[in-house]
């Protein structure tokens, strides 16, 4: 899933000149995020951005942006938001404001605003920061909850998730209820500032490279300190981990994040393994990833472990457990590994859904043993780990039954009409779901040829058995001699009966087995489509009977340039029973183009717009006059492509017929 665009808002605050300082001057970012799963990763990127962004422009408060604020602000962030999302579920309005205080005694903070449009529940009188609560007016800031008013407070699973975090991080923290309006508000204090400083201002490159290494807390730092893997730096670890690891799709990527992630952080070295996954008792894990802080040392640890491989007894849980380093005791002819220390090794399975998946190993070197609080920080770091090497193994699962699906639904090859040159184009989306889209070319007695392109409403299991009985069913009605608009008819009641029970126990299959209905049942018998008949004429060219039911039409390019509609609109098939569709006939003469698509050419998206807007399919096909039928479907198909700068998010399915 791709990451949420961040629309930001900075506004400095009216206040006193920057020399006075009497009321201190406000600096405020705000955004706003869907409630959906990515908003806590898109907010805490925007908290990043935002000091980045101050430290660059050489606010005053910015030199107090200590790593430990920054890994604050962004871990209460995170858990303000992922409440906000997982509680009330609608858009999340972030606000992030730098306070400077002037004064005797000149102080800053960061104030955190996280507002959701639905509050989980009603406002109690006796609930800290609440509006209305006894000793608070509306008019009057929210105060800090002291610890007599948090002692009663109910389980953090039903008050929020997090809370008492955000009351361990921050200064203070309160609740503000207003009509349809929640705000969590967080005060985290500005460390080791007292005040604007030196004129001089030499410093640019410094506070530049200052706000990259906030926006890259990964480089920050080169020495090891544990700690700060304490209550503090532990969630924003696991945070940006999970956000990381989080929708790679492929395994070995998850492997490789995942060591750059513990080395140099927690380990000096690591190694994983993963196991096969269809792989029978006696199947060997595979070494997947290899990681050393010095370069040097990553051939030599791989040839020991190669040498060795890492087995773990079978009944040992996710916990670590403690083996020996593997170049500690080399075979007896052979000396120790060049640079290898002694140090202590702890492994780690990999597990998901009761599943072993495969083995972490790290290791420390000149150290007796792994601090106790690292190990738990690993052991919980591998679990997230886990989680996303099953994901990774679910999508290739279900990507490589797509494409045998998809093989198997589409012909293996198309047949040539005389005096027709064709191309076809298809391109299923690349989203691991098998695709509505389907075509066909294939002659029937008496001379003819027909053709086809359809989109069944939907994707997924209960689309691909709709499309599995749609051609087979056209070949045997078009060769059963009934006319281009009687094959729509029969084939209507036949999608209303039997293809609506069978993608109902598609979806009744997927329900079962655990798996997400991605549409409602009713709506995979939908079926849009553009079939046609073509027969040689005696003189040259090709006389074209079409239907198109709910289809995109097709376009008829003539070579002068001119282009206009082959068929008129008619009603999707599968939606009305007693319907008559009406077939047009033309005649394709020599140096005349048909072109055919699908929904996923013309409305291809660009912002707001669709590439057919105002006609934007037959401009493009009016260039392609003169052009054989494979450089026309390839302009077409470049065409789409560069509509947007993203890729096609609905399978693309053309097809061109060219009178020779």
């Amino acid at each position: 899933m791709a990451p949420i665009p961040l629309q930001r808002d900075t506004v400095q605050r009216p206040g006193t000149t920057p020399a006075g300082y009497a009321h201190g001057p406000r600096l405020a970012s705000r955004t706003s995020l869907p409630g959906i799963p990515l908003a806590p990763s898109a907010a805490r990127r925007f908290v990043r951005a935002a000091l980045a962004e101050w430290t660059g422009l050489g606010v005053p408060a910015a030199v107090g942006f200590s790593d430990r604020l920054a890994d604050d602000a962004v871990t209460v962030t995170n858990e303000l938001v992922t409440n906000a999302v997982v509680h009330a579920g609608t858009t999340v309005d972030l606000v992030l404001r730098l306070e400077e205080e002037g004064g005797d005694e000149p102080s800053a903070a960061l104030v955190l605003e996280v507002t959701d449009h639905h509050p989980a529940r009603p406002v109690g009188a006796d609930e800290p920061g609440a509006a209305g609560a006894p000793g608070r007016t509306d008019t009057e800031p929210p105060t800090e909850p002291s610890a007599e008013s948090t002692a009663g407070l109910p389980d953090p699973a039903e008050y929020g998730r997090g809370l008492q975090l955000v009351a361990t991080l921050a200064e203070s923290w309160g609740i503000t209820y207003r009509t349809g309006l929640k705000t969590v508000w967080a005060r985290l204090p500005v460390d080791d500032w007292s005040g604007p400083p030196a004129p001089p201002d030499r410093d640019a490159l410094r506070r530049g490279l200052r706000a990259a290494e906030i926006l890259a807390p990964a480089a920050r730092r080169t020495e090891r300190d544990d700690a700060v893997w304490d209550s503090r730096g532990a969630p924003a670890f696991l945070a940006e981990a999970s956000d990381l690891l989080a929708g790679q799709l492929d395994e070995d990527l998850v492997a490789a994040i995942a060591g750059q992630l513990l080395v140099p952080r927690l380990a000096d070295w690591c190694a994983i393994w993963l196991e096969a996954e269809s792989g029978g008792p006696g199947a060997e894990p595979r070494l997947a990833r290899v990681w050393h802080s010095d370069e040097t040392g990553t051939e030599p640890l791989r040839t020991a472990l190669e040498r060795e491989p890492l087995r773990l007894p079978a009944d040992v849980g996710s916990g670590p457990v403690s083996v020996p380093v593997p170049w500690s005791a080399p075979p007896a002819d052979e000396a120790p590994q060049p640079g290898a220390r002694d140090g202590a090794a702890l492994a780690f399975r990999i597990t998901a859904g009761g599943r072993a998946l495969g083995t972490v190993l790290v290791g420390r070197e000149g150290v007796a043993q792994v601090p106790e609080a690292v190990a738990s920080l690993i052991e919980d770091f591998v679990r997230r780990l886990g989680l996303a090497v099953g994901a990774a193994r679910a999508y290739t699962r279900q990507a490589t039954i797509s494409r045998i699906l998809q093989r198997g639904l589409l012909p293996s090859k198309v047949a040539e009409i005389p005096g027709v040159t064709s191309a076809l184009v298809y391109e299923p989306s690349d989203d691991g779901v098998v695709g509505g889209d389907f075509y066909d070319i294939f002659p029937c007695p008496g001379d003819r040829w027909c053709f086809v392109l359809g989109d069944v409403q939907g994707s997924g299991p209960e689309a691909a058995v709709v499309t599995g009985l749609a051609r087979p069913w056209l070949r045997l009605l078009s060769r059963e001699g009934f006319g281009v608009g009687e094959v729509l008819d029969r084939l209507n009641r036949l999608l209303l009966d039997d293809a609506m029970e069978a993608a109902e126990a598609a979806a009744l299959m997927v329900a079962a087995a655990g798996g997400r209905q991605l549409h409602d049942g009713s709506q995979s018998r939908f079926l849009s489509l553009l079939y046609g008949e073509v027969v040689p004429l005696p003189g040259g060219g090709v006389r074209c009977t079409v239907v198109s039911a709910g289809h995109p039409l097709p376009l008829l390019l003539r070579p002068d340039g001119s282009v206009h509609p082959a068929a008129e609109p008619q009603v999707l098939l599968g939606v009305v029973e007693d319907v008559a569709y009406e077939s047009q006939t033309f005649d394709l003469e020599p140096g005349d183009t048909l072109l055919c698509v699908t929904d996923g050419v013309t409305e291809r998206r660009s912002g707001p717009l669709m590439f057919d807007d105002g006609d934007g399919l037959a401009r493009v096909l009016a260039g392609c006059a003169g052009l054989p039928a494979d450089a026309t479907a390839e302009r077409i198909r470049r065409a789409v492509h560069e509509f947007a700068e993203q890729p096609p998010d609905d399978d693309v399915a053309l097809l061109v017929l060219h009178a020779d």
